[in-house]
C-alpha cells in the first residue's frame, strides 16, 4: 500500500467530475487500499478518489470510534433521503477549515464494495 497525495483547495482538479468505474479489478482494489491508508494517516473519516487526483467514482470512509470498520463505495448512488440535519464538518482537501453543513438526516446508498459486490447501506 502507498500513501497518496491529497489535493488541496483551490486546485482545479478537485472540480473535475468523477467517472464511473467500469470494472472492479486488482487496480481498483489497490486504489481503495491506498485511499484507506491515506485517509487514516491524514487523519480523516472519508476520502474521495477525486481528492487524490483519480477521476473515478470511489469513496472510502470509516466512522467507527476504533477506526477498524473501513467501507468502500464504488459507483455510489443515493437511493433515499429524508429529514434534515446540521453538523460541523471538515475536509481533507481544505485543511483546518470547519463549517456547519446542512445534510439529509437519513440516507440509503447503493454501491459496489471492494470486491465488486453490490450492497445497500442506511
Amino acid at each position: 500500500m502507498a500513501r497518496l497525495n491529497i489535493l488541496h483547495y483551490p486546485d482545479s482538479r478537485l472540480r473535475k467530475p468523477a467517472l464511473p468505474v467500469e470494472a472492479v479489478d486488482d487496480h481498483v482494489r489497490a486504489l481503495v487500499d491506498d485511499m484507506l491508508e491515506t485517509m487514516y494517516a491524514a487523519p480523516g473519516i472519508g476520502l474521495a478518489a477525486t481528492q487524490v487526483n483519480v477521476r473515478k467514482r470511489i469513496v472510502v470512509m470509516d466512522v467507527s470510534e476504533e477506526k477498524n470498520r473501513p467501507l468502500a463505495f464504488i459507483n455510489p448512488t443515493l437511493l433515499e433521503r429524508e429529514g434534515e440535519s446540521e453538523s460541523e464538518e471538515g475536509c481533507l482537501s481544505v485543511p483546518g477549515f470547519y463549517e456547519t453543513v446542512r445534510r439529509a438526516e437519513r440516507v440509503r446508498v447503493g454501491a459496489l464494495d471492494r470486491d465488486g459486490e453490490p450492497f445497500e447501506l442506511d
